[in-house]
């Protein structure tokens, strides 16, 4: 019996368009800073649920063109920062990248958040999709989610879920599910964001785009 060919996992693809802006797929209106003021947080505490109103500024900008061996990505750098009506100290921040991929239609956000937490959310969507649904799960060695001993006792991540919606009007909005665990309850809790965001700013070309862009005005 022959055998198949080896899968070629090396060679990257050489047809790269350097611009990323122009092949971000449904990611492309992410692009640049956003901010609102009517964001809402609901989140867990010892007496019983809080709902917070925040005021939340998202910055995407664009990367150079991703490979792993054959796949290509294009995404952008994204950095979130939330503060509160009531004080101006942060109340959320994370960083991370949304990631998209034109050969599959594959879209994945990555989720740092400083009180030692990591995910690695994917779905999939079409080039001119008005909703983007990424997802994690906690225990996946791909598409998961990684937390400090203290998060997996006290408050255990089971999921979490993100859908993005495009409105006509150049704005967009989000829902962010993520199912808790709480540390002596029988029962998760549903963690839920959700804001509308407008555009105060634009993206700026990736750094090889912009290089090609000079030498071209000379």
């Amino acid at each position: 019996m022959m055998k198949p060919a080896s899968r070629d996992i090396f060679t990257e693809p050489t047809d790269v368009d350097p611009d990323t802006l122009s092949n971000l797929g449904p990611l492309r209106r992410l692009g640049g800073r956003w901010r609102a003021r009517k964001g809402v947080d609901l989140n867990p505490k010892a007496d019983g649920p809080e709902r917070r109103v925040f005021i939340e500024t998202m910055n995407f900008q664009p990367i150079d063109p991703q490979a792993n061996g054959p796949q290509l990505f294009y995404g952008l750098r994204y950095h979130t920062h939330i503060t509160t009506v009531e004080e101006d100290i942060t109340f959320h921040d994370q960083v991370g990248y949304w990631l998209w991929e034109p050969a599959t239609g594959l879209v994945q956000q990555t989720v740092a958040i400083p009180r030692g937490q990591v995910a690695l959310a994917s779905g999939h969507a079409a080039p001119d999709a008005d909703e983007i649904v990424v997802a994690a799960k906690r225990g996946e060695t791909d598409f998961g989610i990684c937390s400090t001993t203290f998060l997996e006792q006290a408050f255990r991540t089971d999921s979490y879920t993100m859908t993005i919606t495009f409105h006509a009007d150049g704005s967009w909005s989000y829902v962010t599910d993520t199912q808790l665990m709480l540390e002596g309850r029988d029962a998760p809790f549903a963690h839920a964001d959700r804001n509308t965001l407008h555009r105060i700013g634009e993206a700026k070309p990736n750094p090889w785009a912009a290089i090609l862009a000079k030498r071209k005005a000379g």
